[in-house]
This record gives structure tokens, sequence and C-alpha cells, in this order.
């Protein structure tokens, strides 16, 4: 049901650092209000281990307290992480970009000036990650300012509109922050003599000095002599304008504008825009920045995203290119256990409209798209699964109009939902995952981009009419890439329970994947205990409903086999 929860709480304390490498930790009540004495310990360590009864730790941050946990060796089953939860009351409360440190929101529960949050953390390439530093800096809260934080926060909790649903998305929340930074010091298994011989072999010899390696400079010279001139194929500007000197008008350098171009550019122009995109985000340099003793240890940031999606703080580990991949290699014996979610914001959508015939068709573990096909598109796959995204996106005009029309009529909640969540942002109102996670009230760019948004023509004229349509498709999408986002977050929280005695370690996770690496022995086990935690994950998150969550799971020794 929509507010259970992953077990029952039997025992929760606050636990908050002290200087010198202790600790100051108190039990708390249901209340969430201390249930006995404060006691202050000279090794926070210690004052953990010594208390394995303890169900669930109420603290602070977990990127600032857990990874000293577990670099001694001390596996925390369950948090709350005090900052998370208050970023999610403050989106709920419509107050999102508010500081979201705990001292700022002890600072407003006393009506005092409201410290900014600290930067956010570079992630120093090449060095320890900030995750393993401590005494970040930034504002710090007394220990029973934190408590008192914690049970006003209990209180937010239970004004909220759902309260169940947001208690579970706080918790789900917190238990995404532990998987991150355990997946912080996993690792993601990598070779760096295999990552060089794909450079090598895709780039050619590197050039002294830091040049563009040969291949790159062939391709330039290419470009150059296509157009007569000397051109910068790296500067857009550059480029746009050598094409308008050919008669031809091109507002931009994107891969899809170029491909309608007839010109001899365009060929070499395309692949060095690809092979440029891998030397500077994934070259040599990457590689002597991020890969360290076999392993690539990202940053992750859980709910960097405004739709709860998870962000990277530096590397790139979300946008790793597939032919990069080859370098991500199991270690001898071991396996990658790689498993993708399928059709999973679809099935989301089937789940929170409460469809029964979008439930039904999404109540298999086969292709949803065929069977979509076969209620509403007879023989045309390819139409079911346009109009179906279609509708998930915003992306209604030409044939999608006529797609969209043909679905609402089979499927008229499962429509009347995200057309809803876009007239309620057009209106500039606030919509809300399933579990409760807000929309942002403006909605910019980057937010549209990580989305997967059209958007507006660049010749559009800008105005409100334009403002309006953009926030409309953001919601519309919002409402579903949200809710699968903190399906996800269960997932990971059920997976993660269930290979708690194993040696398999989640080493990577981008919105619907997830790589587990284990001895070849238990790539069997964690197969099925991927399996079992999507479709747990689906019954906590939405409730009884005979919506499925399935996965195409692979194992393999190389991530690129996984495709």
């Amino acid at each position: 049901m929509p507010g259970a929860r992953l077990a029952p709480v039997s025992e929760r304390w606050a636990l908050d650092d002290v200087e010198g490498g202790g600790a100051r930790l108190v039990p708390l009540g249901g209340d969430g209000l201390p249930a006995g004495p404060v006691v202050t310990e000279p090794d926070l360590v210690a004052a953990v281990r010594s208390r394995p009864e303890v169900d669930r730790w109420v603290w602070r941050s977990t990127a600032d307290l857990h990874p000293r946990l577990l670099a001694a060796g001390v596996r925390v089953e369950r948090c709350y992480d005090v900052e998370a939860a208050e970023q999610l009351l403050l989106g709920h409360e419509g107050r999102l970009g508010e500081p979201r440190s705990a001292a700022a929101a002890w600072a407003r529960l006393h009506h005092r000036p409201v410290p900014p949050d600290r930067p956010a953390r570079a992630a120093g390439p090449g060095a320890q990650s900030p995750l393993f530093e401590t005494g970040h800096g930034g504002p710090k809260v007394p220990f029973e300012g934190l408590l008192e934080v914690y049970a006003e926060q209990q209180r937010r909790h239970a004004a909220a509109e759902h309260p169940d649903r947001m208690r579970l998305l706080t918790a789900a929340e917190s238990a995404g922050t532990l998987v991150a930074c355990e997946m912080h010091r996993a690792g993601l298994p990598w070779r760096a003599d295999v990552h060089r011989a794909v450079l090598h072999e895709l780039l050619g010899e590197r050039y002294a000095g830091g040049g563009e390696p040969r291949r790159l400079a062939e391709l330039a010279a290419e470009v150059s002599a296509a157009f007569g001139r000397p051109v910068r194929p790296d500067l857009p500007a550059d480029v746009v304008r050598a094409f308008a000197e050919a008669g031809i008008k091109v507002r931009s350098t994107r891969r899809w504008e170029l491909a309608k171009v007839d010109h001899p550019a365009v060929e070499p122009l395309l692949a060095y825009k690809k092979l440029y995109r891998i030397w500077t985000a994934h070259g040599w340099g990457w590689l002597q920045d991020w890969v360290r003793e076999g392993r690539f240890r990202p940053e992750y940031v859980p709910g960097g995203a405004a739709s709860g999606r998870w962000t990277t703080n530096g590397g790139g580990a979300l946008q790793i290119p597939k032919v990069i991949r080859r370098a991500v290699v199991a270690d001898e014996g071991w396996r990658l256990v790689v498993a993708d979610a399928d059709q999973l914001e679809p099935r989301v959508l089937a789940a929170i409209s409460r469809d029964p015939g979008l439930m039904e068709v999404a109540g298999h573990d086969g292709d949803l798209y065929t069977r979509l096909s076969d209620r509403a598109f007879p023989g045309s796959r390819e139409h079911a699964k346009l109009a179906l995204l279609g509708a998930i996106y915003g992306q209604t005009s030409g044939d999608g109009l006529k797609n969209l029309a043909a679905l609402r009529r089979r499927f008229p909640r499962a429509v009347a939902y995200v057309d809803d969540a876009a007239r309620a942002g057009e209106e500039g109102r606030l919509v809300r995952t399933w579990l409760g996670r807000t929309s942002p009230r403006a909605v910019g760019a980057g937010e549209a981009e990580e989305a997967g948004i059209p958007q507006e023509d660049d010749r559009a004229p800008a105005g409100t009419g334009a403002d309006a349509r953009a926030r409309g498709r953001f919601t519309r999408n919002f409402v579903v890439q949200g809710s699968a986002a903190d399906w996800a977050l269960l997932m990971l929280a059920a997976l993660r329970r269930a290979t708690a005695g194993m040696r398999a370690e989640l080493v990577f996770f981008q919105h619907d994947e997830v790589i587990v690496h284990c001895p070849a022995q238990e790539a069997e086990a964690v197969a099925a205990a991927i399996r079992a935690a999507g479709d747990l994950a689906g019954r906590i998150a939405f409730g009884d409903t005979p919506v499925r969550f399935p996965f195409t799971t692979a194992v393999v020794e190389r991530y690129s086999d996984a495709k």
C-alpha cells in the first residue's frame, strides 16, 4: 500500500558528529522528541557500532556522516537524512530553492536570518572525493537545534497532502543517500588499458602539447577543405558562418539540423563532433583524473534534478558513451549484472492514472508497445509507441495529434492524468509525483532538457504563451518521470537490502538502469533479486495494482556486452 514501510521501525536514534571525531546521540520517541538523555561519546564509529539494535539513524546529512562509517566497515541499514527531508518538504510547500541545510531550517523555525547553503562541492579530478572529507564547513546547527528541526519535520509531514506517501518518499530519498555513498565507495570497475586502446582506435595518436589527436585533426582538415577556407569545427559560430557563406542558413550545429543539410562538410563535421565529445568528456585527461586503482568513483547526487532523478558532481557518470563502456570490465571471477527497467514511464503512468485498460496492458512482462498496438493501433507498434510517449512528453502535433486521439478513446484516464498536469503547469500551479515530490514554480532550460522535453522552435517569439506551454510540457512529464524516480528509489532500497548478505555490490545507477558487480556464482541470485525489487517497489509505491515492473537483465563481463 502507498503508506507501507519497507520494514517496521523498532528503534530510532538521532546522531551528529562533534569536533575531534566524537558524536552526540539520543533515542527518539514516536513524536520525534528525545526519549532519553543526550549522550556524548568520543568516537562516532564506536557509537554507531555499539548500537546494532538501532533501526534508523536520524542525522543531518548522509553525505557528511556515512562515508566515515563505511571507511570503518560499519554499514547503516536505514537513516533519515534531515537535509534531504527539508528539500522535499520545502518543495511540497511551494518553497523549493530556499536553503535546505539543517541550520537554515532551524533559523526559519526561530524566525532568525537564514544562512545560505554551502556552495556545491567541486569533485576534484584525481583527488579523494569530498564525500570522504570531514568538516565540510558551512552553517552548523547545535544538536538541540537538529532535534527541534526533526520534530518539526514530523509535524510538517503530517500536514502534507498525503502524509503516508510523503513519509515514504522521505524514507526512500534517505535510503538513496545511503546507496549513493556506498556506490561511490565501491566504484565502477574500470580497465584503464582498455580505455586507452579504445581512444587510440577512435582518435589515433596524441600530439605533444595537448592538441587535438590525429583523427580529429584529419576531420578538421576535411571540413575546412569542404568549405574552401580554414574553419574551426569546434566553434559553432564559425561553422554557422561558413554555411552562410555557402548560401546555406543553419541556426545551430545540432546533429538533427545538420543532418538535413546537403553539403560535403556535413559528413566530416558530424564525425568530428562525435569524436570531439569523446575526447573532451571521456578522453585521456578524464581517464587520468577519474580512474584510480581500477575504479571510477563519481559523486552521485540523489534528487539532484527537479524530477528526483539523480545527477553526478563531475565525471559524467550518467553519460558514458557506448563505445567507452568497453572499459567497464568485471574483476576476474566476477560479473556485471546489468538491468534495465522495461518501458518504465508508460508502466508508471498506468499505475498512477489507475486507467483500467492501460493497467491491463502494463500487467505483463512482455513488450508493452506491442500489447498497446493490439488494443488501440492494430498492426502498428511504432504508432502505439509514439502515441504513448507523445502523451507523456507533450509531442501532440501532426500525426501525434491523430495518435493521441486514438489513445484518448481507449485509455481516457491515462491521457486525462497527464493533460490535467499540463493544464496545471500552464496555469502556474504546482503538480506532485505520486509520493509527493513537487514541481518547481519556474522551469528552466536545464530542468526541461533533463526531462527530455522538446523545446519550442528557436524562432518562436518568447513570451507568456510560450513560457506557459513550456511549463505545461514540463509538468505533464514531471508527474510521470518524477513518479518513476520515486519507484527507482524504492527499488534501490529493496535491492540493497536483498543483497546485504552477499559479496555483491551496487556500483552504478542511472534513471532506470542498475549495475551490480558480484562473484559469478552470485549472478543468478542477484538477477532474481533485481526482478523482485522492481515488483516490490511497485507495490510499495503504487499499492495493489496489476502493473508489472520487469527488467531486461544481462550477466556480462563487459558493460558494452549488455547492449
